[in-house]
């Protein structure tokens, strides 16, 4: 039996870039994108969820140039969920990603 795990999003970068790098020089930048949900809630309004994306290497740095927030993106990647701790906690945490392999600029930077 094949599995997939594949996801494209299109929406808003919702926050501003912070381009970081690993200990071994790794670019990585973490981005959140609004993604307008395809109904609206009862009092008229259309939902809204906030995904996190994780870029690594030269599209980290290339989306860091170009892109800033409010810009409309397309995202490609797979979904991640991994668990953490925080300290002084004994429960642990999940957390969403997705790993990003594409991103398509949909608009021009102002």
């Amino acid at each position: 039996m094949m599995m997939l795990n594949r996801i494209i999003l299109i929406g808003r970068i919702a926050n501003d870039l912070d381009l970081r790098y690993t200990g071994n020089g790794n670019a990585i930048l973490r981005m959140t994108i609004a993604v307008d949900r395809p109904y609206k809630a009862k009092n008229g309004n259309r939902e809204t969820d906030f995904i996190i994306c994780v870029i690594w290497g030269k599209l980290a740095e290339t989306c860091a140039k170009y892109l800033k927030k409010g810009l409309l993106v397309a995202v490609e990647g797979r979904l991640e969920v991994r668990t953490y701790q925080e300290k002084n906690e004994t429960k642990e945490r999940f957390i969403s990603e997705v790993i990003a392999d594409d991103v398509r600029f949909l608009e021009k930077k102002r």
